[in-house]
């Protein structure tokens, strides 16, 4: 049924600004460019992680009728070796804190941002992402 995430998609106003932003955070630049008829990209695509997950930066203009526009809803974590310094490096290029460094029990710690798009951003450290991992 459930194979793996596939792709998280986060909107922007500024598609463009956020392609920048993440070129940034993630220290690649985008795999994937799709055009926007005649204007800037519309859609910008990141191979991220150990299991190369896809995020996608979609220009807001073609979200569904009636989708959020307000940070919420579900969060995806990104698991990361340090979650302190993770949350200090995204605080310091522009990011609103969402939920503080909490620690949910031993090995699992989490913490989440609001890029400067409006998306929530999470990154964990999970033991059982290494474990599985190692297999």
């Amino acid at each position: 049924m459930l194979r793996g995430p596939a792709t998280i998609s986060f909107w922007a106003d500024d598609v463009e600004a956020a392609k920048d932003w993440y070129v940034e955070v993630l220290g690649a630049e985008p795999y994937f460019e799709r055009p926007g008829g005649g204007e800037p990209a519309a859609y910008y695509e990141f191979r991220i992680g150990d299991r190369q997950t896809e995020l996608g930066l979609i220009d807001r203009r073609y979200a569904p009728a009636g989708a959020a526009t307000a940070p919420g809803g579900a969060v995806l974590y990104w698991h990361v070796d340090d979650v302190e310094a993770a949350l200090d490096r995204l605080l310091s290029l522009g990011a609103a804190p969402h939920t503080p460094l909490t620690e949910r029990g031993p090995g699992f710690v989490t913490a989440s941002v609001v890029d400067p798009f409006g998306n929530v951003l999470g990154v964990m450290y999970n033991r059982h992402y290494l474990e599985v991992q190692g297999r």
